[in-house]
């Protein structure tokens, strides 16, 4: 039978907890629940207002997996949604606005991707994002020396600017803004991207064609038009093990940097099966929040937002 389970006096049928969903880790749909329910205080506050895309992999990362924007069949009608226009027109979608509707979706087994904007602003930005997505052989080390650089101008635009992983391969950072069109902030990222390309072409490449890929460090800042989502802060990932998008600090990323130096295949610590640089899972989210807070806590303060800089020309 079904366990059912009352969050904040919702009732919910919590299925198959001991399905392992990480056959390299077996880690379960439980733990799954767990991680969600224990990291809600820290992960909400990104979730809030949001239009939220689902990625579900019901069977795990080694099954099938599907991006769900429309609100699935089935969903309880106390769960909060809001109509999002799209190219092939209106459509409605779910926003994750407490523990139960978080609790709801988890059971679903899903990895939580947003927009820039929020539900009762379509399209103005209050935060714009750079991913860094490295092309093999360039990892993580190599974003972290691109996000350096990047800080740099940031911060020299006036921007206050912090850092996540994707909880994939690369890195994301993510500035507050004051709301601002989405295509504004897109064609600032661009020039972002495209100066940063210009100071370290050994490094970056701006545009996503594969063959200028492999080696460097892609600066994907498409992420900011309006009706693209990245991976929510907190969210698990389907990949092999329960890997989370996790914010980091400054130091981090300059510790991780230092090892751009250092072959690939030796950038692990010297402990035996130990991970490379900045790869965070689900069990090492509550120590990291008990020791630093949520490190990304000044996304959603509205006084931590600055003005788009006007520097989109040439």
């Amino acid at each position: 039978m079904t366990p059912i389970t009352e969050v904040e006096g919702r009732r919910l049928a919590l299925s198959n907890l001991d399905k392992v969903l990480y056959s390299a880790s077996g880690f379960t749909k439980g733990e799954l629940l767990h991680y969600y329910a224990s990291t809600a205080e820290a992960l909400l506050p990104h979730l809030r207002n949001r239009p939220v895309s689902f990625l579900r992999f019901p069977d795990g990362p080694d099954g099938q997996r599907f991006f769900s924007k429309n609100v699935p069949p089935g969903t309880p009608d106390w769960v909060h949604t809001a109509d999002v226009s799209r190219s092939d027109g209106n459509t409605r979608q779910v926003v994750v606005d407490d523990l139960a509707t978080l609790m709801w979706a988890g059971n679903l087994v899903t990895e939580f991707h947003t927009h820039q904007w929020q539900a009762d602003a379509p399209a103005m930005a209050d935060r714009l994002v750079l991913d860094l997505d490295p092309g093999e052989p360039a990892t993580v080390v190599e974003c972290c020396r691109a996000a350096l650089w990047l800080r740099e101008r940031l911060r020299a635009d006036g921007l206050q600017v912090y850092a996540k992983t994707s909880g994939s391969k690369g890195l994301h950072l993510l500035c507050p803004l004051e709301p601002t069109p989405s295509e504004q902030v897109t064609a600032y990222a661009k020039k972002l991207a495209q100066d940063a390309e210009a100071e370290l072409p050994a490094l970056v490449v701006h545009r996503m064609t594969r063959s200028l890929r492999p080696g460097k460090v892609f600066v994907d800042f498409s992420q900011n038009a309006a009706a693209k989502t990245t991976a929510t802060p907190y969210t698990l990932r389907a990949r092999r093990y329960p890997t989370v998008s996790t914010p980091v600090t400054w130091d981090e990323v300059e510790e991780a940097a230092s090892l751009a130096d250092t072959p690939p295949a030796n950038r692990a610590s010297d402990t035996a099966g130990a991970p490379p640089p900045l790869v965070f899972l689900a069990s090492d989210i509550a120590p990291r929040l008990a020791r630093h807070g949520d490190l990304l806590a000044p996304l959603t303060d509205p006084d931590r937002a600055r003005p788009l800089p006007d520097k989109t020309g040439p």
